[in-house]
């Protein structure tokens, strides 16, 4: 049971109901949102604007796609929008329909279930932990033999923080194209990154045609409800798949008005990135200092922890922290790790502060 609510973040109507407590007085460190919330720019602009639900959006998403342009400096005519990045992961995984795939693990739960759904076969590429989680790139080329048709990464990782350099990328994708494999970097939490530019792959996407970089809103702009996703891929072939499989009008008007505000308000994108960049490393200088614990370097707005005392574990920690109304990520679920693993994403700083504190009186 305990399995099922920690599958996705956090499933706060669950916990209301498990444990008694109202999801409106929990902090939740599980779902990897952006506290600023979503921006003030587009609530304002929503508000003053709820007619358009009584209009079709533009079929092609024309204006949508050239916010999406200028924001990530993809060509407009190889982005796609989808009803959020599940959507487009799924989508594209059936128009792929690989007989067999790797995927880079530990890693989000929703691709092998993707994989299995479509009727094709999976392995895990493991992340070792001996190494931070970093990719060992010699053996993941060996791993890429020629009956494999699919690559899966998701950089940043979750839930390792861990994240292929571009420079990695481009050696990676130089040899899935000599063997015909296609590869879907998901980069749902590249944009909280210090060094994105250093570990973005939609560069790449004019190079190969067999890349398909899927990001997505929830995360980043604190918007899981209005389910926006959106993909870069030189392929035509592949986009026009895309479009034949997808459903038409996946995108409701009301998202696609919010996206072309979203995506061109650079003073939030500012401000999130600031004040992640600046609590991430304020925790990871805390955590270094606890004898109990090992923080892994995160390039995300998360941070992955191994408890290395036998006291407690990550499912019993959860179950003190949510009496104190604090929602953490057991990542025992996740494919490699065990009862030593939690996850806590980045609040504001006083939240931050106050898990830190509680975290240490357990721990310590």
């Amino acid at each position: 049971m305990m399995q099922l609510i920690h599958q996705h973040g956090g499933d706060l109507d669950a916990i209301e109901r498990k444990y008694g407590i109202s999801k409106n007085e929990i902090k939740d460190f599980s779902g990897n949102i952006n506290p600023l919330g979503f921006p003030k720019t587009a609530q304002k602009a929503l508000a003053e604007n709820l007619d358009i639900i009584s209009t079709y959006p533009d079929k092609k998403y024309t204006a949508l796609r050239q916010a999406i342009s200028k924001y990530t400096g993809a060509n407009s005519p190889h982005i796609v929008v989808g009803n959020g990045s599940t959507e487009l992961i799924s989508t594209f995984i059936q128009t792929i329909h690989a007989k067999k795939s790797i995927i880079i693990g530990p890693s989000y739960s929703e691709y092998e279930r993707e994989i299995t759904l479509r009727g094709g076969s999976f392995s895990y590429f493991p992340l070792k932990e001996e190494n931070n989680f970093c990719i060992d790139l010699p053996a993941l080329l060996d791993a890429l033999t020629a009956d494999i048709g699919m690559l899966v990464i998701c950089n940043p990782n979750n839930p390792t923080g861990s994240a292929f350099t571009t420079t990695q990328l481009e050696t990676v994708m130089e040899h899935t194209k000599k063997i015909g494999a296609s590869v879907m970097i998901d980069e749902t939490y590249i944009e909280f990154s210090d060094n994105l530019n250093e570990i973005c792959a939609i560069p790449l996407v004019e190079k190969f045609d067999n890349l398909f970089v899927v990001r997505g809103t929830s995360k980043f702009f604190a918007a899981p409800g209005i389910r926006l996703g959106y993909g870069v891929s030189s392929n035509q072939s592949f986009l026009d798949r895309l479009k034949t499989n997808q459903d038409p009008w996946s995108v409701n008007s009301l998202a696609a008005f919010a996206g072309e505000i979203i995506f061109s308000d650079t003073e939030f994108h500012m401000a999130t990135q600031k004040l992640i960049s600046q609590e991430r490393k304020k925790a990871l200088t805390e955590l270094v200092s606890w004898k109990n614990v090992k923080a892994f370097p995160s390039s995300a707005n998360f941070i992955l922890m191994k408890l290395l005392t036998d006291k407690i574990t990550a499912g019993e920690l959860f179950e003190k922290l949510i009496q104190k109304k604090m929602l953490i990520r057991d990542a025992s679920s996740f494919t490699f790790l065990d009862e030593k693993y939690l996850r806590f994403c980045i609040l504001s700083p006083e939240d931050n502060f106050a898990l830190l504190k509680e975290l240490k009186l357990w721990v310590e």
